[in-house]
């Protein structure tokens, strides 16, 4: 799939503290006997040119997903944009011609196998310079793309003090992509160790 579209790299956004989840990693707690991370991966992949995570800390926990870890060039855990800063810089620092990067949040385990086609559609679409997805009237900017020729921009307005991804893409166009919420909602997301039991509910349907 990812052959058929613009060069898209792809970042998936592990850097959070998840305090609700009672610290430490959530995206490596176990969903149907795989640590949530590996289903993701098993998602993102195909829809990228390459994949890398974005994470603080020590990267060897993730040595057997095999991927390149980025941590966060934004000092102090300063949320998914600094994510989406540091995966621009990545893409654009090793991936030469790289024009787009896709964001994947890391506790979304059913996110749809089609996101970054479906993403890439909507800014032809709408003439945009970004997207992000939609479901059930909620926007879900963790689930985005973005032109790595903003990294410089992005990195000023940091700087500067912006830490809301809505405040920073409330400067240019962004389009908007829909996906249903039935049977489920794809973006459902496990923040909190209940939610992770439903996630086990809802594995066998998630295709």
């Amino acid at each position: 799939m990812a052959s058929a579209l613009p060069r898209t790299e792809g970042v998936l956004l592990a850097g959070g503290l998840a305090r609700r989840m009672g610290g430490g990693d959530k995206c490596l707690r176990p969903l149907g006997g795989r640590p949530l991370l590996a289903h993701i991966v098993e998602r993102a992949r195909p829809q990228v040119a390459a994949l890398a995570i974005n994470a603080n800390g020590d990267p060897a926990r993730f040595a057997a997903f095999g991927l390149p870890v980025v941590a966060d060039t934004i000092a102090g855990f300063a949320g998914p944009l600094a994510g989406v800063l540091a995966g621009m810089e990545w893409a654009a620092q090793r991936h030469a011609g790289a024009e787009w990067l896709a964001t994947f949040a890391t506790d979304a385990p059913f996110f749809p196998r089609d996101l970054v086609a479906r993403l890439h559609a909507a800014v032809a679409r709408a003439g945009a310079d970004m997207a992000c997805a939609r479901s059930d009237g909620q926007d879900h900017p963790v689930f985005g793309l973005w032109p790595v020729r903003l990294a410089a921009d992005l990195r000023r307005a940091m700087d500067e003090g912006v830490r809301k991804v809505d405040v920073w893409t409330g400067r240019y166009r962004l389009a908007v992509a829909e996906f249903p919420a039935q049977p489920f909602d794809p973006f459902f997301n496990a923040n909190r160790p209940e939610d992770l039991a439903e996630a086990e509910r809802l594995l066998p349907l998630a295709g």
